[in-house]
């Protein structure tokens, strides 16, 4: 065989594998399932919006806050505030994570983001107190 037979062969190997493999990609795989949360407050108007959620553990908040944004469809810089449901007053929160997401122009402006991008930050060490 010369070469060029074989560099042919080859790239018809890995274009056969790559073909294969893209099937088993972590993008076919199912999220994360969000453990129970209620979300207490969502802004219905605005360019910039906000939801608060209270979940009762720190178990899952990234699978909590993908939840939250993957329902989140109008056009608006959204704000998305995890909070633990005990622990809070009614002047303090108990924040355990943050995230935003982009939804449109007005929510790329809004958020500094790409539209239909997220972030997700969580709190340093974050805890629920019993």
């Amino acid at each position: 065989m010369n070469r060029t037979a074989i560099a042919a062969a080859l790239l018809a190997t890995a274009a056969a594998l790559a073909a294969c493999s893209s099937s088993d990609s972590s993008d076919d795989k199912p999220a994360a399932k969000a453990p129970a949360y209620e979300i207490t407050h969502q802004d219905d108007s605005g360019n910039q919006r906000r939801v608060t959620v209270e979940v009762k553990s720190t178990e899952g908040l990234r699978a909590v806050f993908d939840d939250v944004a993957g329902k989140l469809k109008d056009d608006a810089g959204w704000f998305v505030e995890i909070n633990c449901a005990t622990g809070g007053t009614g002047t303090s929160d108990n924040r355990l994570a943050n995230g935003k997401k982009a939804v449109g122009k007005i929510g790329a402006a809004s958020t500094g983001l790409d539209d239909g991008k997220t972030e997700y930050e969580a709190q340093p060490s974050p805890k629920c107190p019993a």
